[in-house]
């Protein structure tokens, strides 16, 4: 078994205009992390958000979001 860490599938998390307003409002605080895992609630992102929040933490995932917005020019 490996021990390096699997990436996030962000093309998974950013492929939506809704998903991207709600992952900008989770980026920023206001959204909770149980407010957007039920906004993806039976949809293919939902695994890959909790999955992103179970291997880096709630503070680490906000910073992370911020992050892949920025980088595709998707942030508010």
């Amino acid at each position: 078994m490996s021990s390096l860490l699997q990436k996030t599938d962000w093309n998974t998390l950013l492929g939506s205009k809704c998903a991207v307003k709600t992952l900008n409002a989770f980026a920023v605080g206001d959204e909770s992390t149980r407010g957007v895992t039920a906004k993806f609630t039976n949809t293919n992102k939902a695994g890959e958000f909790r999955k992103l929040v179970r291997t880096y933490g709630t503070t680490y995932a906000r910073r992370l979001t911020r992050k892949a917005l920025r980088y595709r020019g998707l942030m508010n």
